[in-house]
């Protein structure tokens, strides 16, 4: 078993909200909810230990979205006043949208105090036994979200610029984070898979971006962030094609990224999409360099219906074909919960998974 992360069992971050946290979301404001919300976060923390993780995060118990709680606190980003997005998701049963307010770059980017760290340190003093892992969104998703579009030209005349302004902020969150004790932190992308999906390059281009080369450009500017990063940190990604309410985004294998994704975006470890045939085959692992770890999200978060051991272990074997096995690793294919609505399955059934996920772990790789 491996003794740093990512582990050999191990999970992407959100968790489903309990009941308790859901109704005190609506009516407790203040250092009431603070209070509500450190009592979840303590009980799920001790469920993630007690389920066999050897990390745990605080089910992003705080936040109403997986990366927009973040980025609305970088200075200089906030949202448009009188204007929405539409973000049409998929599922078995048909379509349904998400329209959030559009992001707008207002102002010069800067980090003007690091973002999480309360947030960070109560799970950090909270823990017992198990590594604090803290999730936020890539940079990647303050571009993709709103595209040139929403960057002001009177601020930013030249792109390079807010480039330069967006890594840096970046790259202090991460020092500062670091700074507080973190030695497990992931930057959740689902722009580098979206980009796999040609209809989605296509809306990419209609918009003015480069899209065919537009994932150099995103991992040139993740390692600018993570250039600095601190002496015993452990950095992944997470990649998927969306989730919200048990429904996707995108679709497509990783082939359109994949050489240049593995070879050179400098993080640790990559958290992969593997639930079903939207993520493709595992050919692209052919391109993932030794020493680089690979964490297949083969149990789907999407729907309760519990996954066989042995169709699991068929796909590690699948997969290492491509990969030495020493070089993966097991989890869920996203969060369960990356909005606060959550996935359309149960608390008893999000567990169930997660000690699947442990088991399957303990019998491949000991």
């Amino acid at each position: 078993m491996r003794t740093s992360p990512p582990f050999r069992a191990d999970h992407v971050g959100s968790l489903l909200r309990p009941p308790a946290l859901l109704q005190a979301r609506e009516t407790l404001t203040g250092d009431a909810l603070r209070e509500a919300e450190d009592a979840a976060i303590r009980d799920v923390v001790r469920k993630q230990r007690d389920a066999g993780l050897r990390s745990a995060t605080d089910g992003e118990f705080r936040r109403a979205s997986w990366h927009m709680d973040f980025i609305y606190r970088l200075s200089g980003i906030g949202q448009a006043a009188d204007e929405r997005i539409t973000v049409r998701f998929h599922n078995e049963q048909g379509d349904l949208e998400y329209t959030p307010a559009a992001l707008r770059v207002h102002d010069r980017i800067r980090l003007s105090e690091p973002i999480f760290a309360d947030d960070f340190t109560f799970l950090r003093d909270t823990v017992s036994g198990v590594v604090p892992k803290l999730t936020i969104p890539s940079p990647s998703m303050v571009h993709y979200r709103g595209g040139p579009a929403a960057i002001d030209p009177k601020v930013y005349p030249d792109v390079e610029e807010f480039w330069r302004d967006l890594s840096a902020a970046y790259a202090e969150q991460v020092s500062r984070i670091g700074a507080l004790g973190c030695t497990y932190l992931q930057f959740d992308d689902t722009s580098l898979a979206y980009l796999n999906d040609p209809a989605q390059r296509a809306e990419l281009t209609e918009r003015g971006d480069d899209a065919e080369h537009m994932h150099l450009r995103y991992i040139r500017q993740i390692n600018a962030a993570l250039a600095a990063k601190p002496a015993g940190m452990t950095i992944t990604t997470h990649m998927c094609r969306g989730n919200y309410q048990s429904s996707w985004v995108a679709s497509g294998g990783y082939d359109f990224v994949a050489e240049a994704l593995f070879n050179e975006l400098r993080v640790d470890g990559f958290f992969l999409e593997y639930d079903d045939e939207r993520s493709g085959g595992f050919e692209p692992l052919r391109f993932v360099p030794p020493g680089k770890m690979v964490v297949l999200g083969l149990v789907t978060t999407k729907h309760g219906e519990l996954e066989s051991k042995d169709t699991l272990k068929r796909r590690i074997d699948e997969a290492a074909k491509f990969i030495d096995l020493d070089q993966l690793c097991l989890s869920p294919q996203c969060g369960f919960s990356s909005t606060v609505e959550g996935n359309r399955l149960t608390e008893d059934q999000q567990f169930a998974k997660i000690r699947l996920i442990v088991e399957t772990a303990q019998e491949v790789w000991g």
